[in-house]
């Protein structure tokens, strides 16, 4: 038998070491958060915990613990059948449940009966999450950040996006928010990660960057939609040596009109977004706005809306918020298309390069 406990810190500096990482908790538990690249085996399902914790409630907690072993090792059964009849001599799964360790005790007990070498994070997810919260403030200050400023259509994430396939280091907090950003940036049918996953997801992007590299990242506020930012990242973010990403006024139009295609399809949805604006425009302007949405007049209302609305709005912003916004060297794609974006991020790429051989 190998049976090993970890502490959540180790478990920080150790989590690629090992083949599979388990979450033993139920459904719902991993939906809300989880460990990066964790698969779920409830040793008991969303129904079960349910069942088990009115048990120790209402009867007693040895009650409670006879029913939940006999539902645990029917499920841990079924996860061996599944998923460990294939697996060689040397894997070595990482396990974990909330904190107790019970769920993911269980099922560890049984794999390193049959010989596989196993280890637990002594505290669970609770005692990670409280580590990974302490890891970002030392992980943020580490690399030299390269904000991409620029106003509403100026094509930053498609920069961000070319930079990366450019072999830059990127750090795109919209994409692991899964927002655009903005009061219209939610995306359809796509929803945003809890809080804790959003941590969770910025953690392991930030632990996966080279401090020697600089890295790539949005002129970002402090929330995501509906996520906010660790404080500690939004600090250094702020300090970071700025790039001021400028288009034409048509172009953005342009831009925008291609990236929120969903919007020129589907108008009702569009206005129902436009409704957020009530407060800060008014009734009149944004009935005036929904009117020509509906009227087939979207583009005028694309480009209303980014001089009147979003532009003061942004440029207050990063000047406010971004220590060197006013000395941010001014970049410029010959246009919006993703080719032009490639093009101009070859160029930040190959400065970058020359800077560091300097």
């Amino acid at each position: 038998m190998s049976l090993t406990t970890i502490t959540a810190e180790d478990a920080l500096r150790r989590l690629d070491a090992f083949d599979t990482i388990i979450d033993a908790r139920s459904e719902d538990e991993y939906a809300e958060d989880h460990l990066p690249g964790a698969v779920n085996w409830p040793t008991l399902n969303n129904d079960e915990r349910k069942a088990v914790g009115t048990t120790y409630k209402q009867v007693n907690a040895f009650e409670a613990k006879k029913r939940g072993a006999a539902i645990a090792a029917r499920n841990i059964s079924a996860h061996i059948e599944r998923e460990v009849i294939d697996k060689p001599k040397d894997w070595k799964p990482l396990t974990y449940c909330w904190r107790g360790g019970k769920r993911s005790g269980s099922l560890s007990l049984i794999l390193s009966e049959i010989g596989f070498r196993v280890t637990i994070i002594d505290g669970g997810y609770k005692a990670f999450r409280a580590a990974l919260l302490e890891d970002i403030p030392r992980l943020a200050p580490l690399f030299d950040w390269r904000v991409i400023c620029g106003t509403t259509g100026s094509g930053k994430t498609r920069l961000l996006q070319a930079l990366d396939q450019a072999g830059a280091q990127v750090l795109d907090l919209e994409a692991l928010a899964n927002h655009r950003s903005s009061v219209l940036g939610a995306i359809p049918g796509v929803a945003q990660p809890s809080q804790k996953h959003f941590d969770m997801r910025i953690w392991d992007a930030l632990r996966r960057l080279d401090p020697a590299r600089p890295v790539f990242v949005e002129s970002e506020s402090k929330k995501v939609g509906n996520v906010a930012v660790p404080a500690a990242l939004i600090e250094v973010m702020r300090t970071g040596q700025c790039l001021n990403l400028v288009l034409p006024d048509e172009e953005r139009v342009a831009l925008l009109l291609e990236d929120y295609d969903f919007f020129v399809r589907n108008t009702e949805a569009f206005c129902e977004r436009l409704d957020a604006l009530t407060q800060i425009r008014g009734k009149v302007v944004v009935d005036g706005w929904k009117d020509s949405v509906r009227a087939g007049q979207i583009e005028p209302v694309v480009r209303d809306l980014l001089l009147s609305h979003y532009d003061p709005v942004y440029i207050q912003s990063m000047e406010r918020n971004f220590q060197h916004y006013a000395q941010a060297q001014t970049i410029s794609p010959r246009d919006r298309t993703v080719a032009a974006m490639q093009a101009l991020a070859a160029e930040l790429v190959a400065q970058q390069q020359a800077q560091a051989t300097a």
